[in-house]
């Protein structure tokens, strides 16, 4: 933990089935700084794998998050449309009381916020039952053993296999369709951003492009040339979409780069203006038009993500802890 330097940022604790998949998901979500896949809920000490539901414990994560970007009823939100809220013997086949949903609060206002979000989400109509997540005062938190954190990312194909196979995937692409999961904007340190505020905050080239879908000239744009260190965020929401790792001249003019920083970040999109079918390319969070995709870049994977400078905003390494986006400094310190 201290590692991380969480300790600084204030915390959320949440249930939702099998832990592997709510710590990938909200590591996702923009603003969150760590979090610990563990067992929650219980009263006896040192649970494990083996023995944490015969001592009352649930798989449970802890989210530290950084308030100035996000708060904590974005984060219940974004939670809740990653399980199925209405299901209390536990999580797509992941059955049982150890695997029931959860949001575990530590103050008052966390308690009234869980249950306002719950009404809301009961009164949207979008369930076909009475939600079912429990609302439980936080007592005590153990991390899972050390192979259970970062799960998906160290098993990436055991991971896919076992989210598509337990029926978790399936239910959230049916339950919310084209618009799953979404993610909340980014937040500054005063308000979440307004559509109304993006004349005032945008130069005209940034608003053209990213919110009437317009390109922005070849070779004559600010990081066509960029070749430092660093990470490229949408120039609105600042979610994390590329890294200059990946970055590479494709001779278009534009921004190119062969994959994104956080998958998780883009959307794609069928584009058949123009008398042309290509596949546009757009943030999740801020629904920001950035650019293209292609099948024509370097192998593997093959693709070239042709990306509008105004669409962006660059920060280089030496600023990633700086400007909170800290966790992406090991990228570069991996880098041999």
């Amino acid at each position: 933990m201290e590692k991380n330097n969480t300790n600084k940022y204030p915390e959320a604790v949440l249930a939702g089935g099998c832990f592997w998949c709510v710590e990938a998901d909200l590591k996702k979500l923009a603003g969150v700084r760590e979090v610990i896949s563990g067992y929650a809920g219980g009263t006896e000490d040192n649970p494990t794998y083996k023995n944490y539901a015969d001592k009352g414990y649930i798989e449970a994560v802890r989210v530290f998050y950084n308030p100035r970007e996000i708060n904590y009823e974005n984060i219940l939100d974004y939670f809740l449309r990653h399980i199925d809220p209405t299901d209390s013997g536990g999580q797509f086949a992941d059955r049982g009381p150890g695997y029931r949903p959860v949001i575990f609060y530590q103050t008052k206002e966390e308690k009234n916020i869980a249950e306002k979000i719950m009404r809301e989400f009961e009164q949207s109509g979008k369930f076909p039952r009475p939600l079912a997540v429990g609302i439980m005062k936080h007592t005590r938190f153990f991390p899972a053993e050390d192979y259970h954190q970062d799960y998906a990312a160290k098993n990436p194909m055991y991971y896919g296999a076992y989210r598509v196979g337990s029926g978790r995937e399936g239910f959230l692409r049916q339950t919310w369709a084209d618009d799953i999961c979404p993610l909340p904007r980014r937040q500054n340190k005063n308000s979440t951003i307004q559509d109304k505020d993006l004349k005032k905050k945008l130069s005209p080239l940034q608003y053209e492009v990213t919110q009437k879908n317009g390109t922005e000239p070849p070779f004559n744009n600010e990081y066509v040339d960029n070749k430092r260190e660093g990470i490229y965020v949408d120039i609105v929401s600042g979610e994390p979409l590329f890294s200059s790792l990946d970055k590479y001249d494709s001779g278009s003019g534009w921004p190119s780069f062969t994959k994104p920083l956080e998958p998780a970040n883009i959307l794609e999109r069928q584009d058949k203006s123009y008398g042309t079918v290509r596949t546009e390319v757009r943030s999740r969070q801020a629904n920001s038009h950035l650019g293209h995709v292609f099948p024509d870049g370097p192998k593997p994977p093959g693709l070239r993500y042709c990306i509008n400078s105004a669409a962006l905003r660059f920060i280089a390494r030496e600023d990633l802890e700086k400007e909170d986006y800290g966790q992406y400094s090991k990228l570069f310190d991996q880098k041999k």
